[in-house]
């Protein structure tokens, strides 16, 4: 176990990529780092358990912890070298790129019928190089002395997109018409995911700069036209 290696080696500093898959289907929106643990599939229970080891760890030996709590990471680098590529893809933002992309496929919307504005999930995408940004922070606070013991962070931006949003704003971008069909929920679907990340930016001194939609999509956009333009090559 990787834990057991870094004790081992007298390791005193620990940054953990968790998720805010951890806290399931909260009762309430902005979710902050002091809502119960209550994830609904195995990747958020995975999660839990090893931030549940590096607590234990940091009260029984002393290392200091740092868990970053990712909301949607999203987007792609600024060069357009580096982006998503899953297969299969699940993330939202590339789906609905290579609908665009492609303008056989539907984009299949899992759910229309949740109490939120437009009655699609709402959830708060996060640029990788914002989570980056935060990265380097906590290795700083860490690497400087400044933290003791586990802290948890949300890594989120405190404002939601339903996937109607994302949908409009991801055809105004490509300039490609999107096609959709509303289906039935996805079980585990929360209605809306939004992070207090009020704690990360006091902890950490740092605040997302660039994670608004158009950077977040357009960004994605044209890693998206370069990977198929590879692909095809």
């Amino acid at each position: 176990m990787l834990l057991e290696r870094a004790l081992a080696y007298n390791v005193q500093a620990f940054v953990f990529s968790s998720t805010c898959a951890v806290y399931g289907i909260p009762d309430y929106s902005p979710i902050n780092e002091d809502t119960k643990l209550n994830p609904i599939n195995p990747y958020g229970r995975s999660k839990m358990m090893a931030e549940f080891g590096l607590q234990d760890a940091a009260n029984a030996y002393g290392i200091n912890v740092i868990a970053l709590r990712y909301f949607n990471a999203a987007g792609a680098s600024f060069d357009g070298e580096i982006g998503e590529d899953h297969t299969p893809e699940t993330h939202l933002i590339p789906r609905v790129l290579h609908a665009a992309l492609d303008q056989d496929r539907i984009f299949g919307i899992n759910g229309g019928d949740y109490s939120t504005p437009d009655g699609s999930c709402v959830r708060d995408f996060i640029h990788v190089d914002d989570l980056a940004q935060a990265h380097l922070a906590a290795l700083e606070r860490l690497l400087k002395g400044l933290q003791t013991g586990f802290e948890p962070l949300n890594l989120g931006t405190g404002r939601g997109y339903s996937v109607f949003e994302v949908l409009a704003a991801a055809e105004q971008i490509t300039g490609r018409r999107i096609r959709t069909k509303v289906g039935p929920r996805r079980r585990g679907d929360a209605p809306s995911l939004v992070a207090d990340s009020s704690r990360a930016g006091h902890v950490l001194n740092w605040e997302p700069t660039s994670s608004d939609l158009e950077t977040l999509i357009s960004t994605a956009w044209a890693w998206t036209r370069r990977d198929a333009r590879a692909v095809a090559a």
